[in-house]
Order: structure tokens, then C-alpha cells, then sequence
């Protein structure tokens, strides 16, 4: 199939709109620029004007991701860190934006998370059920060293 050509305003506002949607990461859009044949100078210029109007901000992004997939998804902060830095996210930045996750409420996830998991585990011994469980909570992204504090308090 051809593809449709746009002039170079519909495709910066085609990519403003992919901004405004939902917060982006510098990755994001340099990949969604690629459905478009730009040349590198065109690209650069968009990426500019993105960052100038305030469309794109790496900062801003990273702190709602980090408050979604919490909040939202329940992940822990390994496969948040991991996820973001896929999305090359620097690591000063991702440290920097943690805060978004109250200690509180990290504690009382990963405990109901724990205790949810366990208590679906049947007919295994205790020891079982408890090395599946904590499996399961670290695949969520949970640290190791925080599950252990859990579990013997």
C-alpha cells in the first residue's frame, strides 16, 4: 500500500497530538517519526519545537509513568526501572522521579499483593506456598530486601 504524504506542518502537528494525548518519551517519538520520511534536519526541528512549546518533556513523562504503572498497574519499582530505561530514560532522572511513589503506599501494595497471591496458593507445604509467593511478587517488579522486611515483621 502507498503511503499517504504529508507536508511538513501536518506531520508536526500530527506528532504535537501524539504529545498532547498521552505524556512521551523522547524514544516515542523518535520511533513515531519514522512512519514519515523525514529528513534528519526536519527531525531535529520537530524534536526542538516539541521541547520548546513543552510538549515533550522527559521529566514530566517519567513521573507519570512511574505514578501509572504503580498506582495503576501495581508494578514494583524494578520493572518500572527496567521498563523506563528501555525507554531510555537516563537512571539520574528515574532516581530523581521516585518520589512520585508514596513509602506508604509501596508498603501496603506490596503487602496486599503478597498476601492476595498467598492466600490462592493450595495443598503446598508452607514453605512452598511462601517461596511461589515471593517468585511472584518479585516478577511484579518488587525489590527483594522489601519482601524479606514483609515477611518478618
Amino acid at each position: 500500500m502507498e503511503k499517504k504524504s504529508f507536508t511538513f506542518d501536518e506531520i508536526k502537528l500530527k506528532l504535537v497530538n501524539y504529545c498532547v494525548y498521552q505524556d512521551r518519551c523522547h524514544a516515542e517519538v523518535e520511533q513515531k517519526m519514522k512512519e514519515f520520511l523525514l529528513i534528519e534536519e526536519a527531525k531535529e526541528e520537530i524534536m526542538l519545537y516539541l521541547l520548546k512549546e513543552n510538549y515533550l518533556n522527559e521529566e514530566r513523562f517519567t513521573r507519570s509513568y512511574i505514578r501509572g504503572k504503580f498506582y495503576i498497574k501495581h508494578w514494583g519499582r524494578n520493572k518500572i526501572r527496567l521498563n523506563l530505561k528501555q525507554k531510555q530514560i537516563s537512571e539520574k532522572l528515574i532516581n530523581s522521579c521516585f518520589d512520585e511513589i508514596d513509602e506508604t503506599d509501596y508498603e501496603a501494595t506490596l503487602r496486599k499483593i503478597y498476601e492476595d497471591y498467598y492466600s490462592k496458593q493450595k495443598g503446598l507445604k508452607e514453605f512452598q506456598k511462601k517461596a511461589k509467593t515471593i517468585k511472584y511478587v518479585l516478577s511484579r517488579g518488587f525489590e527483594y530486601d522489601e519482601i524479606l522486611h514483609f515477611i518478618d515483621t
